[in-house]
């Protein structure tokens, strides 16, 4: 069995758009004519570009190779032009498509990848959602609204979930660590405080920031929240900042969360190794894929941490999530998105349940994708997947974070 073909599918969520503008979905065939099914998480190219990438990566470093030997190819591209470190587009692409062998490997031997990462560690995943506006909800006003966070999030508590994710203390801006304003801080407390007495013990609060903060703004502002115990203070400085992380962690006394942006063992061991937090957020389609990922969550072990898989993209890579998280005994969480076009994408073959997801026992990813669907909603803008803005923070008028990819009005 050999990696053949290659078919690169980039699909655009309709309005509001959650999971970003658009998902790039990677098809493999192998020369037997088993299909293969992965995701690049967004990268800092363009989706035209991210194309050729993708397509360099695979006839570069996979083609005609057997997709058991996923070390190999790891190995080729991860040295590729003499580097032997991180590239965050190069890894990007190897990833989806190191995805997709694995769903490949699945299939041809009747067995769900967990099956073939070590077994069945876990019957069920703990799931957490992102705090989205309800239908009644305005989209414009939504996110400086503590209420209508409360209100979603009871929303979201009263359908099984056991956790919810908000982040209320933008501005997500291209200008690195910033101090945050008082009114950003005063926001925060509110939006916790809030939704604190709505959902009361049944769940645990996730506050993200999306590296915002300079070191003493973060900890100003981790301070502030700490009396609502949030689970997990998400990315609260600029994530190449390890050391500075870790003076934030050892501050402000909640659990810190990172690894969105980071790729392959190289850039999470240092983050264990120094102390700068102690839950890790792989995006499997971004980090080095699920092999490499396997290999982080046994570094995470040593240092008594745990993984709660990233997800703002389509469902592939959250099936891929999923299957990781079935065979690590540090497995936290795993992030969901569920809106109609995710569950549709995969013909409902993934189901949060009481705010849990059972494991599919189905072979490889254990989803069946909706090809003729991706293909009818092609991308046609020029954003990337996330953005940053420009402006810095407003310290007069304050601020109100939309995320990188605001919502889509129709």
């Amino acid at each position: 069995m050999k990696l053949q073909d290659l078919d690169i599918i980039v699909t655009a969520p309709p309005a509001p758009g959650w999971g970003g503008r658009y998902w790039i979905l990677v098809k493999v065939t192998t020369d037997d004519g088993i299909v293969g099914w992965g995701e690049c998480y967004a990268s800092s190219v363009g989706p035209g570009a991210m194309r050729g990438v993708i397509e360099d990566v695979f006839e570069r470093h996979m083609a005609g190779e057997n997709p058991e030997n996923i070390e190999m190819m790891y190995r080729r591209a991860y040295s590729s032009g003499f580097t032997q470190r991180p590239d965050l587009t190069v890894m990007g692409a190897f990833s989806g498509l190191e995805i997709a062998c694995w769903d490949i490997l699945g299939k041809a031997r009747g067995r769900p990848v967990h099956a073939l990462l070590g077994g069945r560690m876990n019957d069920r995943i703990r799931a957490y959602t992102y705090l989205y506006p309800l239908p009644h909800h305005d989209l414009g006003a939504f996110w400086t609204s503590p209420e209508m966070a409360a209100d979603s999030a009871l929303d979201c508590v009263n359908r099984g979930f056991t956790a919810v994710k908000f982040d209320p203390a933008g501005p997500y801006t291209l200008r690195g660590g910033h101090m945050p304003g008082m009114r950003d801080i005063s926001q925060s407390v509110a939006f916790c405080k809030a939704i604190r007495e709505a959902v009361g013990d049944r769940a645990d609060l996730l506050f993200g920031t999306h590296g915002q903060f300079t070191t003493a703004g973060a900890i100003r502002l981790g301070q502030a929240i700490a009396p609502y115990s949030p689970l997990w203070y998400e990315e609260p400085i600029p994530p190449d900042a390890v050391g500075e992380m870790a003076k934030v962690a050892s501050a402000v006394g909640i659990p810190i969360a990172t690894g969105e942006r980071l790729a392959t063992k190289a850039e999470f061991a240092p983050i264990l190794r120094n102390g700068a937090a102690s839950i890790l957020q792989p995006a499997l389609g971004r980090a080095g894929g699920i092999w490499e990922m396997k290999k982080v969550a046994a570094i995470a072990e040593v240092y008594n941490a745990q993984l709660a898989p990233h997800l703002y993209a389509g469902p592939i890579e959250w099936a891929a999530n999923i299957q990781l998280a079935a065979s690590i005994p540090n497995i936290l969480m795993c992030e969901t998105i569920e809106t109609p076009f995710h569950d549709h994408l995969i013909k409902g073959t993934i189901r949060v349940e009481n705010g849990f997801i059972t494991p599919s026992d189905a072979p490889g990813l254990g989803i069946d994708v909706d090809e003729d669907l991706a293909r009818a909603h092609p991308f046609t803008g020029d954003g990337l997947h996330l953005q940053m803005q420009e402006d810095p923070c407003d310290y007069v008028n304050g601020n109100a974070f939309e995320g990188g990819a605001p919502a889509q009005k129709t």
